[in-house]
């Protein structure tokens, strides 16, 4: 992450004490104090639990808020941003993690705040999607540092995003305003796993990529990437896998990453036109494929964004990688708590 000072969230600017950021995700639930410059100190980290109920994950949770409390800096934290995998509720704080079974509707924020209150620490809290998170975050410090308005996304297992508009993250109501995962791009296509037709999760996720190009007879390699699960040929049946035979030149596998880009291309271009736009910033583990994914992207999108105001958007890959999760929750609360400074 960037050593380099750099200015706080346009929000909070004022604020000088640190962010109690919390990340939580299917495999980790992390924790740091992230200062106004960016800097992280008494980052901490536990596995999430598997086969536990709610209250086991949230002990992991507490585990984590325990750790932090024991920094001699916590007691001049300002406030708390929680990221989270969604989908989030943020107006009422609660979450339904696809990848955390255990919590359906939980009321994650309200029992951090319990957490933080019962180490002497009475702060503003903020709830944000890990989509959100990420686009604070590389609003803040990372690719789209010094665009008014820009879309992040993050294409993995699922494909997520949020917004900058007019320099102000836009999470909207529920928090999940720029889910452009769920932007249909194929009337006539599949049904997405949300309910509708051919949403760009559906065509473009990691999940959806690999799917497409076994059901094409795409046959994985033992001399792929080697890191994802053993398909058909004995090698790695992910998007990893696919990406590794699309670099070799298999034809499916580069049709696979075609049509997975021609889906975002679609859907940045539609975003762009909305709002306006002039910067599409793009994480995850699939954004590792690198030109792979982003030069189709940049080739279909000459196609969808022709009006004047849309035509010269940019797409560059996030930069911020594992960090984003936990500069993402402190930024995100850092731009939607004004009144926190102190």
């Amino acid at each position: 992450m960037p050593t380099a000072p750099f200015p706080a969230p346009r929000a909070a600017a004022a604020s000088s004490g640190p962010t109690v950021a919390i990340d939580i995700g299917g495999t980790k639930i992390a924790g740091a104090l992230v200062h106004p410059d960016g800097t992280m100190t008494a980052t901490t980290r536990r596995p999430t639990p598997r086969d536990v109920d709610a209250d086991g994950v949230m002990a992991a949770v507490a585990e984590v808020v325990a750790e932090l409390s024991e920094s001699p800096l916590w007691a001049s934290a300002v406030r708390c941003g929680i990221g989270s995998a969604g989908p989030v509720d943020a107006s009422r704080g609660t979450v339904s993690p696809v990848n955390i079974g255990a919590w359906r509707e939980f009321p994650v924020q309200e029992r951090v705040v319990a957490e933080l209150a019962a180490h002497g620490a009475d702060l503003p809290t903020v709830l944000a999607g890990d989509g959100v998170a990420m686009t604070a975050a590389e609003h803040w410090l990372g690719a789209a540092r010094g665009h008014a308005n820009a879309l992040c996304m993050v294409v993995s297992t699922g494909v997520g995003g949020g917004l900058i508009l007019n320099n102000q993250l836009h999470p909207g109501p529920t928090g999940n305003a720029g889910h452009i995962g769920h932007i249909s791009v194929a009337f006539d296509g599949e049904p997405c796993v949300c309910g509708s037709r051919g949403c760009v999760e559906s065509i473009a996720s990691g999940t959806a990529i690999a799917r497409w190009a076994l059901d094409q007879g795409w046959t994985p390699s033992d001399t792929g990437s080697g890191t994802g699960s053993a398909g058909a040929g004995g090698g790695d049946a992910t998007a990893a896998g696919v990406a590794a035979a699309a670099t070799a030149g298999d034809p499916i596998a580069l049709a696979a990453f075609d049509r997975a880009g021609r889906a975002l291309a679609a859907a940045i271009a539609a975003t762009a036109t909305l709002v306006e736009t002039d910067i599409a910033v793009i994480g995850g583990g699939v954004a590792a494929a690198g030109d792979t994914l982003f030069a189709p992207i940049r080739h279909h999108l000459a196609a969808y964004a022709t009006l004047s105001f849309v035509k010269d958007i940019q797409v560059v890959p996030a930069v911020l990688g594992t960090h984003a999760g936990l500069i993402g929750a402190a930024a995100a609360a850092t731009m939607l708590l004004p009144s926190s400074s102190s």
